[in-house]
């Protein structure tokens, strides 16, 4: 029998969500976020993919993770894995800090991000909260990089092309969130045949297509739910078969029910 647990916080003074979970036998689907993410291991250990390596962040570690950086996540050990972990909106920062490194062997950090977390889901107020999250990006930052870095498949020519390429399926896919695309669509918005738009895309953005484009729909169902919309409808709205349908891809990206996160939403 499974021994996971979940529990996820919203607050409305802050660009912040924050969880707490412990995990055993679920297992993130490979995803990113519109946030940045910053996360501290409690016990055990947990395992994942990102920025093309394996990395294991065990008890005390952090992992900081850029928006849109794809990834997934598991157990490492038998036991599981406990940890707690904030999403901090684009918006609060001055610039566009970027995290080489997912996992961060920094005490102080962990620290602060804990302090942050415990903010968010007791009786601080408004202004403790708004502190301790300055103090902990402000330390943060000592890992990060302003200098954008862009990875992209080798020969300037190759390159171009397939930035080109997926900058055309991106949009695409922006436009049309809940519509049922075919990969001849792709192929006719990037000017290319299947295969070619299908590779260009996964090469630059880490994510199949499809895989991008659901990622879009959970996150239109995350912004519908937080507005207090049924989940049933939601399901809709956002380009799901059904209910279930949204529950599972929902849970395997956030680690949450819909109805989870509606209820820490409002």
């Amino acid at each position: 029998m499974s021994a996971d647990w979940v529990r996820y916080w919203r607050v409305d003074d802050l660009p912040v969500e924050a969880m707490h979970a412990h995990f055993t036998s679920h297992v993130y689907h490979r995803h990113s976020h519109e946030s940045y993410s910053f996360g501290v291991t409690e016990s055990g250990a947990q395992a994942f993919s990102c920025r093309n390596g394996r990395h294991v962040s065990g008890a005390g570690l952090v992992m900081a993770f850029n928006p849109d950086d794809p990834h997934d996540g598991h157990a490492a050990t038998e036991g599981g894995f406990t940890y707690r972990m904030v999403h901090v909106w684009p918006e609060f920062f001055d610039s566009r800090p970027l995290f080489r490194d997912p996992v961060l062997d920094d005490p102080a950090t962990a620290m602060a991000l804990r302090r942050l977390c415990f903010s968010v889901t007791g009786p601080a107020g408004a202004l403790e909260r708004h502190e301790r999250l300055v103090a902990a990006t402000d330390l943060l930052a000592r890992h990060s990089s302003a200098r954008p870095e862009v990875i992209v498949p080798a020969g300037a020519a190759r390159a171009a092309r397939a930035a080109r390429i997926a900058a055309g399926i991106r949009s695409l896919l922006h436009d049309r969130v809940v519509d049922d695309l075919t990969a001849d669509d792709l192929a006719a918005v990037a000017g290319c045949s299947r295969f070619a738009a299908y590779r260009a895309f996964t090469a630059v953005h880490g994510l199949a297509p499809s895989d991008y484009q659901r990622q879009l729909r959970i996150r239109l169902a995350r912004r519908l739910l937080a507005a207090g919309i049924p989940p049933a409808r939601v399901a809709v709205e956002a380009g799901f078969a059904d209910q279930a349908h949204l529950t599972r891809w929902f849970r395997r990206h956030y680690g949450v029910t819909p109805g989870a996160y509606q209820a820490a939403a409002r």
